[in-house]
């Protein structure tokens, strides 16, 4: 049987040039896919840095801890003040009795002798007496220096404070003593852990990306991208957790395994001020601010971290105390030239204090509390105001008195483990011999807690 000329036929012969012949034409080409893609090496950052972690490395230290129990001792007040003390004695009379109701006290501080100022909380009288006797241990007895006697009228609700002490000649020293007012705080660390892994047969196939980092690194990467931006996630979880971070109620669900651990947010919103009237948008508002500061630890210096709708009210603010301000012509203390782009942003003012403000990428991130609706009740938090500096305190572990940042973490460590930032890996890929597993596993573990000293001094600021 003779062959057949047409089968397979001639092969198709490409050309050194571009010449259309009937031996280079391709009859089933798809032209969809005749052209390779131009494509760009470099990564495009469409959302910039993607790190929320910036606080914590602005205004706190990191202390290694040997114990997983971190306790201080916070001073209470050094003077005494009752707020809600009602006495059944009428106006005139010359003494009367109080009684004091004051939420979380069991029994008066105050001793026979000393002289107290009383007012009613209404404003309808004030009296300066001296207590004469102390009945019972919420009760005391005083004789009032004004002639007319009581100016209030009965059981009107009274603010008591001592401001001194009177004794007749020839008559004993005072009795009883008082014990320093503390308070003993209290923190656990908590253990926080992610993983990257990448099997054995991608790592065979190598594929490279130019990328910038937000740590400000540039250069090539392949599959430990994803592991570099695991160990960028895990860092931002670190210092949100820190802020986020709640201790594990009793009859919680998440007791039985965990204990959690008192984040800066929980621990401010329950023993420091809370504003929750909407940003405080004039002088005003920040007076009343100023003053609860003056009740408090009255530290001069504090910074305010804000999202950027709390920015624009103070800069609205203060561009306001310019009687020029309204009319654009000059602004704060700039030069008011024509060529000179207006600055419309103030970073920090004096008003009884210092003043210093951020903004706080955390709370304008959508992916995190910038994400919150501007609603009562969302839980959206505009900014807090955080004192600067150190405070000293007395830390039970060292058994003395220790100055420390009002606001900084404590890590594991001790001279043969260091749990701050534990970084290894694991498997059979990627240079690691650990196990048979195909594939390279990278994790990471940190044991950290977060001490707010003198919560008093913080203010947080709600919507």
């Amino acid at each position: 049987m003779a062959l057949l000329e047409s089968s397979p036929g001639i092969s198709l012969q490409p050309t050194a040039g571009k010449v259309a012949l009937s031996t280079n034409y391709i009859t089933d080409f798809d032209f969809l896919n005749q052209y390779l893609p131009e494509t760009y090496e470099k990564e495009f950052e469409r959302y910039g840095n993607r790190s929320v972690a910036s606080f914590l490395r602005m205004v706190s230290a990191e202390i290694p801890s040997t114990s997983d129990m971190i306790k201080w001792t916070e001073q209470g007040r050094l003077h005494i003040k009752y707020t809600t003390c009602t006495t059944g004695a009428a106006v005139n009379s010359d003494t009367a009795t109080f009684t004091i109701s004051d939420a979380g006290v069991t029994a008066s501080a105050l001793r026979v002798g000393q002289t107290v100022a009383i007012f009613a909380n209404d404003a309808s009288g004030s009296n300066k007496g001296i207590i004469t006797a102390l009945p019972g241990d919420l009760t005391f007895t005083v004789a009032f220096y004004e002639a007319g006697g009581q100016t209030f009228a009965i059981n009107k609700a009274c603010t008591v404070f001592i401001y001194g002490s009177e004794f007749a000649k020839g008559t004993s020293g005072m009795s009883g003593s008082l014990e320093s007012e503390t308070t003993i705080k209290d923190n656990s660390p908590v253990i926080m852990k992610d993983k990257y892994a990448v099997n054995g047969s991608d790592m065979a196939q190598i594929g490279w990306v130019e990328v910038t980092s937000e740590n400000g690194a540039s250069g090539y990467l392949w599959y430990i991208k994803s592991e570099h931006e695991t160990r960028l996630r895990f860092d931002d979880y670190i210092e949100t957790s820190a802020l986020e971070a709640v201790p594990a109620e009793a009859n919680s669900g998440a007791v039985a395994t965990v204990k959690g651990t008192k984040g800066v947010f929980y621990e401010v919103n329950a023993n420091g001020n809370v504003w929750a009237a909407g940003n405080p948008e004039t002088l005003a508002e920040f007076d009343t601010i100023v003053a609860r500061l003056d009740g408090q630890g009255a530290i001069e210096e504090n910074a305010l971290f804000v999202n950027r709708a709390f920015s624009f009210d103070i800069d609205d603010m203060l561009a306001a105390q310019n009687s020029y301000g309204a009319g654009g012509t000059s602004y704060g203390l700039f030069d008011n030239d024509e060529k000179m782009a207006l600055n419309l942003g103030f970073s920090g003012f004096r008003r009884g204090y210092d003043f210093y403000k951020t903004d706080w990428k955390y709370l304008n991130d959508p992916t995190m509390r910038g994400g919150l609706v501007a609603t009562a009740g969302s839980g959206r938090i505009n900014g807090m105001l955080v004192p600067a500096g150190t405070t000293t305190v007395y830390d039970s572990v060292l058994g003395q008195n220790a100055k420390r940042p009002f606001l900084h973490v404590r890590y594991r460590a001790s001279q043969t483990e260091n749990r701050k930032y534990k970084t290894w890996i694991t498997g059979s890929a990627g240079g690691a011999n650990t196990s048979d597993l195909d594939a390279m596993e990278v994790n990471y573990l940190t044991e950290r807690c977060t001490c707010t000293l003198g919560a008093n001094n913080f203010v947080l600021f709600k919507y």
